[in-house]
Parts: C-alpha cells; structure tokens; sequence
C-alpha cells in the first residue's frame, strides 16, 4: 500500500458521505466532469460532518465536538494531512485550490452559532447565511475556476446567491423540524415561534426569487465542465422553492416538501438538453 491509497480512500469516504446525506447534490456531482468530481465531494464531505454535529449529535458535546473538529481542521491545514479521512481529503483541496482561511472561518463560525442561537436579527441572519451557504458556494468556485481570477471575480456573486437561495429553501423546507428538534428560528427578526406567519414567509420568499434569478446569471457562465451539475441542483432546489410557494405556513409545519426521483431524472434530462443541446448561454 502507498500513501496514495490512503487518500484515494479519504476521497472516496468523503464521497459516500455525500450519496448517503443528498441525492441531489450527489446526482448533481455525478454529471461533473471527471477532474471536479473528487475535489466538490470533499468540500461537502467536511462540511456535512460540521453541520451533523451541531444538527444531529444531540446526546453529545457537541461544543467540544466542534471545537476539536475546527482544530483538527486547521492543524491538518499546517501539517497537510490527518489521520481523519473527512478532514484530509479537504485540506488537499484547500491547498490545491487556494481556498483561503478567511472561508474556512466564517463557515466555522455559522456552525458555532447555531450551538448557542436559536433566532437571528437581520445583521445576525446575514453573517450566518453567508458563513454556512455563501462560502461553500464561493470554495466550490475555487474548484471550478482555479487560478482565472478574473473569472473568480465575475462569478463571485453569483456563487453567494446561488449558496444563499439553497440553505433560505432549506430554512424554509425545514421549519418544523429546525423547531421541533432544535429549536431554532432562520426567519430574520423573528424569535418566537408564534410569530411565524405567511408575511415573514412571503418576505423570504422575495428575497430567494432575487437570489436565484442572480445565481442563473452565473450559471450561464460556468465551465461546460460543471454547467449541467450545478444548473441541475439550481432547477432541484428551484422546484422545491416553487412547491413551497404554494404552501402557507401551517402546512409547511406539518409536512416536508419532497422532489421524487423519477422527477429528479427528468430535471437532469431537462437540463442536459438545455446544456448540451441548446447550448446554454
């Protein structure tokens, strides 16, 4: 055995990992070109077990869970490799795609609120939003676009959109079970759940269509390498959205809205025709 071994197998725990906790973004994934696959599955891989372990690890330290795994993290960084599968198959990408510690921190530091707050004013809402959605969309574009800063730059936005629209869904997706089993509110300025109405939903609402009417803008741009990947999650999560809309609050809290897997193949199918097809500009 070699050490390539070893992080040929990091990489692929980081990509069951991600098949096992998203069929969307998995599927997505799956219709990148080769050279982005490895690299995208280890950013979600790490930010999927950060995002369990304030979610999910509730009969555990989670404060002191989190705080070793954001060490763990930044000493793998500095020393370029762990014995934590998750953790080194992620710092290989942070060095081979330059993904700075300014993205890295913020994103640790959403995950470290949602251990201690369980409401958000606006200006607390939009540090959250963009430490746990906007930053992985902006570690992806490193991905995408390497060392063509001018394209990093033209598609920086975008990428912030295209994060914030997903995780304000999710909020929205979510809502009973964000109240029920964590108790929290992501609807900025609300901090009751009484105070839960279908103005504060229409209100996010609006702020979403802006978002992904400015994430389809970027999109257009991509590299055809990852074009029809991520255009496919877009349409996904903009179904999600659309069935959402549909809803008032009291049916929300009483359901999740689903996307169903034969609808799931025809979305690819609709994309790869606009994609590949009627060459998506």
């Amino acid at each position: 055995m070699t050490f390539e071994h070893y992080e040929n197998t990091c990489t692929q725990i980081s990509k069951k990992l991600t098949v096992a906790y998203s069929t969307s973004f998995s599927l997505g994934i799956k219709v990148f070109a080769p050279e982005y696959r490895d690299p995208i599955y280890s950013i979600y891989g790490w930010v999927r077990v950060a995002d369990e372990i304030v979610d999910t690890f509730l009969d555990s330290d989670k404060e002191y869970l989190l705080k070793k795994f954001k060490e763990d993290t930044y000493e793998a960084i500095q020393q370029k490799i762990s014995a934590n599968p998750i953790i080194h198959s992620f710092q290989k990408v942070v060095h081979q795609y330059n993904i700075g510690f300014d993205l890295i921190d913020a994103f640790l530091k959403s995950m470290e609120m949602d251990l201690e707050e369980t409401s958000h004013d606006r200006v607390n809402y939009d540090s959250y939003i963009y430490g746990s959605a906007e930053v992985v969309g902006l570690m992806c574009l490193n991905v995408f676009v390497g060392v063509n800063q001018k394209k990093h730059n033209e598609l920086r936005d975008s990428a912030k959109m295209l994060g914030s629209a997903f995780q304000k869904v999710n909020f929205l997706r979510d809502i009973k079970s964000d109240l029920e089993q964590r108790s929290r509110i992501y609807l900025p300025g609300v901090h009751d759940k009484i105070f839960i109405s279908n103005a504060n939903k229409q209100k996010l609402e609006t702020e979403i269509d802006k978002e992904f009417h400015e994430a389809f803008k970027g999109i257009k741009k991509l590299p055809i390498g990852v074009k029809l990947g991520v255009y496919s999650a877009y349409l996904y999560y903009l179904m999600l959205f659309k069935k959402i809309k549909q809803m008032d609050v009291k049916k929300l809290m009483s359901t999740r809205v689903r996307i169903s897997n034969p609808y799931k193949l025809f979305l690819l199918v609709k994309c790869y025709l606009e994609v590949k097809v009627l060459k998506m500009t």
